[in-house]
């Protein structure tokens, strides 16, 4: 009895990780849809835009992969797991997004995501994995200054850094892949390669903090 028990409140602890995250790959949709509409013509207010689908992560406490990874290094190996079904939960959401727009009047505003995706696709391995690092490092400041604070000017900040530096945020990809059309196996082996950049990028400042502990400025 007692290990059906166990065996319910697992399944259903994995369930609701994974919707969690299926809405915030939504909501990371969202502001992809944003700033692509506000790219051509205004790429400044749609870089700060897009931070629309990251607060709405935030504010009401969904799963987002590059938002969870950084917090790795102070859990149990099981959140490991964890992390896996919010990747693929984020990849659900941004593609489910995808589908949805490109099935309504306004899909013709996102041609300008093909490109993107042909810039991603002709760089190399190793910047698609350095420019991974530098957004995962971001994202981790962004969401836990958030936690910790509760300001929400955090994320714009770090949002607006990564884009308009071009760092690249395994989430984001997954939208812009999606909406273009442009999935391959290539594509996903760069999203792949993506994300574990992001996941280095975002271990970074926790694992400074294992060897500060008093977190000393």
């Amino acid at each position: 009895m007692a290990d059906n028990q166990k065996k319910s409140i697992n399944a259903k602890s994995i369930i609701n990780t994974l919707v969690l995250a299926i809405v915030a790959g939504l909501a990371i949709g969202v502001g992809g849809c944003t700033f692509l509409t506000l790219k051509p013509d205004n790429n400044l207010l749609g870089t700060f835009m897009f931070t629309a689908g990251l607060c709405t992560i935030c504010f009401h406490g969904l799963n987002l992969f590059t938002g969870k990874m950084g917090y790795v290094v102070n859990e149990k190996p099981a959140y490991i797991l964890d992390l896996v079904i919010i990747w693929i939960g984020n990849f659900i959401g941004t593609y489910l997004m995808a589908e949805c727009v490109l099935h309504t009047r306004v899909a013709g505003s996102f041609d300008v995501a093909k490109a993107m995706c042909e810039t991603k696709m002709n760089d190399s391995y190793s910047s698609l994995f350095i420019l991974g690092i530098f957004c995962g490092f971001l994202m981790f400041v962004a969401v836990d200054g958030y936690k910790s604070t509760k300001n929400a000017v955090i994320l714009f900040m770090c949002v607006a850094a990564f884009i308009f530096c071009g760092f690249e945020h395994c989430i984001a990809d997954m939208f812009y892949f999606s909406i273009a059309r442009a999935w391959n196996v290539e594509a996903l082996v760069r999203i792949i390669i993506i994300t574990f950049g992001n996941v280095l990028g975002g271990v970074l400042i926790p694992l400074a903090r294992k060897l500060n502990p008093n977190k000393a400025a």
